[in-house]
């Protein structure tokens, strides 16, 4: 007797070709969101558990976690760009790795030690009245913490009473030290963004839940990518001019994010803050949708990573990825996140 339909049969015919894409994938994790976040399936059911239990053994995770030393690093800085610590969490998090899961676990003890430490909480100058501190590397291991299931942990706490202490009057975060700089960075302000609303979800905090509201008008009053003067499309800000670009406007996507910015990531972040339904997001939603390619799936339009080609190769080298996330034709991670934001506004089936 033949068995119920799988996800990906209920799908094939007449419905969204991306989702059907996804639901194909090799990797585990873009399964279990395809077939929770986009096909429906009740997070009970055997087939959503059974590809759950798979997350940690999927090839990016494993990959992700190969060279972790008994300390829980990665043998680097944990900030070093691309192959620390604290990036590599953001990923796995994404990733889906589950509340609790061990390796990551372990891995946080380094970046909390390093975020509280003396020297790096004795940075943060307060200029004309203004803190100045890259406060995405606060936002991203509160959100990590957060998702990991120790947010109840003291230091975790303390990431997220020295994010509300730094926030500007606009609702953002800066790092700028000109003493002009009075406007809040859209990459120091989305990262924080994202680390307020999921420690929110994790503890239902009523303090931190006004602080992530005032970000998100922020980015809102900004309808995404837009300046609030003149609106004019916003540039990607300039001092970091160490930085190699490859990607010279918001409305560019890429993945992964890191610290930098696109209304894509954006509009992920809102999503999880629960305010798509906002009508100021429409244009950036729809300009999104329209990057769209026949085959239903999306595309990355720059990227700010090199691939380690050898396992030997050096890790302190920066801007080095130990995962391969696609740089060239469809790319998955791309394509879920345009596809949860679709679906959150209503839009999925617009296309």
């Amino acid at each position: 007797m033949k068995g119920p339909p799988s996800s990906e049969e209920r799908l094939k015919d007449g419905h969204d070709p991306g989702v059907v894409w996804l639901l194909r994938s090799h990797d585990p994790s873009v399964r279990y969101f395809a077939l929770t976040e986009l096909a429906d399936n009740r997070a009970d059911s055997s087939e959503v558990e059974k590809t759950r239990r798979l997350i940690p053994k999927g090839s990016r995770v494993r990959t992700l976690l190969d060279d972790q030393q008994p300390d829980g690093g990665f043998g680097v800085h944990p900030y070093q760009k691309w192959t620390g610590a604290h990036w590599r969490l953001v990923s796995l998090v994404e990733l889906g790795v589950g509340e609790g899961f061990r390796p990551a676990v372990k891995a946080t003890d380094l970046v909390l030690k390093w975020l509280l430490g003396e020297a790096h909480l004795g940075n943060v100058p307060r200029i004309n009245g203004l803190y100045r501190r890259c406060a995405s590397q606060e936002g991203n291991a509160l959100a990590v913490c957060s998702r990991l299931g120790i947010a109840q942990d003291p230091r975790v706490r303390r990431l997220a009473e020295s994010l509300m202490k730094w926030q500007w009057p606009d609702g953002g975060w800066n790092c700028d030290r000109r003493e002009e700089a009075r406007h809040s960075s859209f990459n120091e302000s989305l990262s924080t963004l994202w680390g307020l609303v999921e420690y929110y979800h994790a503890t239902g905090d009523i303090a931190v839940r006004e602080s992530a509201e005032k970000a998100t008008e922020f980015f809102l009053k900004h309808r995404i990518f837009r300046s609030c003067r003149t609106g004019e499309e916003r540039k990607p800000e300039t001092f970091h001019s160490k930085v190699r670009r490859s990607i010279h406007s918001f409305t560019e996507l890429h993945y992964p994010l890191y610290w930098h910015y696109d209304i894509l990531q954006a509009l992920t972040i809102l999503h999880r803050a629960g305010k798509l339904g906002d009508p100021r997001t429409r244009e950036a939603i729809e300009l999104v949708e329209s990057k769209r390619g026949e085959d239903g799936r999306w595309r990355p339009e720059g990227y700010y990573w090199s691939l380690q080609r050898k396992k030997q190769a050096k890790l302190a080298v920066s801007n080095v990825e130990v995962v391969d996330w696609g740089r060239n034709g469809p790319n998955e991670m791309i394509t879920l996140n345009a596809l949860r934001v679709l679906k959150a506004a209503g839009r999925l089936g617009a296309s």
